[in-house]
């Protein structure tokens, strides 16, 4: 809190320490608190509130969460949602749409054209595939799992943590391909696949938003993908876009066959759409 919080505590009110307490114990809750909303929560005035912040060293309750969302953010996903709502004082659907807009053009700035090819060339040619993603990656992980294996591709998905990751990767070697989801930092068990991939022989390839990194964090092939500032709630609206790319690109560069194998499936949904839907036609509503 502010500096006056480090003075006597007898300069504070019995509904001061509640509330100071509140915020320490609860603070991830109390970033997006209004003032009636935290008056509601502890059964006061918001006036009670406001004198509280004043107490505190602040001009008002407005600037006494700011100060607190500006030393926690980055700090945890709550942190990082506050300070962008924060940035934009409060959300805003358009200006949302706007930062998309914003992280698509950065992104398709800073993507190295040439290693884009490259990637679709690895994934073409991958006898198997490897795919390693943790927390809110494992979305743009699991989307690429399902398209890369629509296509045909032998593609799996490597546990997240643990000892399993050791299990998921230890069958790769030449002619295999190990894709990581790696945006801000490497994880320990990323490092891990990735000095694995190096003593079999298998290629790697990753989903970057660093465009600097040390040699021994780099894939063979990496993908920018710009998501925000560090401080800042992530999107993955630029890593899904870079995901369907590289998808209709290898179409492109299989056909006819990219069309066989999707045949194939179309076949099979409609031979046993009724057992599995309940529908003639195999339609089941997904993509």
């Amino acid at each position: 809190m502010g500096s006056s919080a480090q003075e006597a505590e007898g300069k504070y009110t019995k509904s001061d320490r509640r509330i100071m307490d509140f915020v320490e114990d609860y603070t991830d809750e109390f970033l997006f608190m209004s003032i009636g909303q935290l008056a509601g929560r502890l059964g006061m005035s918001e006036a009670t509130v406001s004198r509280c912040a004043r107490h505190l060293g602040y001009r008002d309750f407005k600037e006494m969460k700011n100060d607190l969302i500006q030393k926690k953010a980055g700090k945890g996903a709550a942190g990082k949602l506050a300070g962008t709502l924060m940035k934009d004082q409060g959300f805003d659907v358009e200006n949302w749409f706007d930062f998309q807009r914003e992280c698509l053009e950065r992104t398709r700035e800073n993507l190295d054209m040439g290693q884009f090819q490259e990637a679709v060339q690895c994934i073409g040619s991958a006898r198997n595939i490897y795919i390693h993603a943790k927390n809110a990656s494992l979305a743009a992980a699991r989307l690429l799992f399902f398209r890369l294996r629509r296509l045909g591709f032998q593609a799996s998905l490597i546990p997240s943590g643990g000892s399993e990751v050791l299990e998921g990767i230890a069958h790769a070697g030449e002619g295999d391909l190990a894709i990581l989801f790696s945006f801000s930092k490497v994880s320990e068990e990323g490092r891990m696949i990735l000095d694995y991939a190096r003593e079999a022989g298998c290629s790697t390839l990753a989903f970057t938003s660093r465009l600097y990194a040390p040699q021994e964090q780099r894939a063979d092939v990496n993908l920018y993908v710009y998501r925000g500032e560090k401080e800042e709630f992530h999107t993955m609206s630029s890593a899904v876009a870079v995901i369907d790319a590289l998808v209709l690109a290898l179409s492109d560069s299989m056909q006819p066959k990219a069309a066989e194998k999707l045949m194939r499936l179309q076949k099979l949904k409609k031979k046993y759409g009724r057992r599995l839907y309940g529908k003639e036609d195999g339609k089941s509503g997904q993509e």
